[in-house]
Formats: C-alpha cells, structure tokens, sequence
C-alpha cells in the first residue's frame, strides 16, 4: 500500500469517517502521516478530530489531481517516466523572501495565532511558489 499513489477519494472517505465513528485519524495513516494519525487517535475524545477531519474530507475533495498528487504522492514516480536530472534554477531573491515569510508564519504559530493546520496549509503554499 506505501508503494502505490494513493486516491482522492479514498482519503475523503476516510477523511469523513472519522467524523461519525468514535475514532479519527484514518486518512492520516493512509495518506503516510502516521505521527498526525496518532495525535487524531489521542485526541478522539475530543470534538477537535472530529472537525479537523470534515475540513480535511472537503479539502481533499476540492483539490483537482495534480494539487493532491503533489501533496500527498510527490515521492511517487509515475511509470514509464524518469526524474529529472536536474534541479531547475531557483531566484536566489524569491527563496529569500519566501524563507523569510515561513520564519514570520512560524512564529505566528508558535504565538498560537495560527493552528499547525493552517501553518501547514500557508507553508506548503509558499513552498510550492518556489518550484
């Protein structure tokens, strides 16, 4: 199951499952977060699961593809391609503005004025900016 890209659909299922069992977290071992899995499975007495799960059902589902293939089955190499050999050239000016933006989102989460869903959310953003 680690080997093979996983699917949209699967992961919003469930996604949404966690929110009518007594238990959340599924979709985080599927997708390959086991340690965000664990923390699901801590909190389940809790509402926060419950809700995180929902949002992420419908994130899931309002990715088109490409968007869920790069988040969750970038380390999967379709077949019948190869990687790149090269590593495309990067502006040195934009990696900075954009290391310096992660620093400023760090710290907010680290305020507690952002949740580590959203600093997630923003970090991949601006990471994907840079590719």
């Amino acid at each position: 199951m680690l080997s093979k890209p996983k699917s949209r659909k699967v992961a919003s299922l469930l996604a949404f499952s966690g929110v009518v069992i007594p238990f959340s977290g599924l979709h985080k071992f599927y997708l390959g977060q086991p340690w965000w899995g664990v923390l699901y499975l801590l909190l389940s007495w809790t509402p926060i699961p419950r809700v995180a799960s929902a949002i992420e059902g419908v994130w899931y589902l309002l990715q088109n593809s490409e968007q869920f293939d790069q988040n969750f089955n970038g380390d999967l190499i379709p077949t019948g391609t190869s990687a790149p050999s090269q590593i495309p050239e990067v502006d040195p000016a934009q990696v900075g503005a954009i290391a310096d933006a992660l620093r400023q989102l760090d710290k907010l989460r680290q305020e507690g004025l952002m949740s580590e869903y959203e600093f997630e959310q923003k970090r991949r953003q601006l990471l994907d900016r840079i590719a």
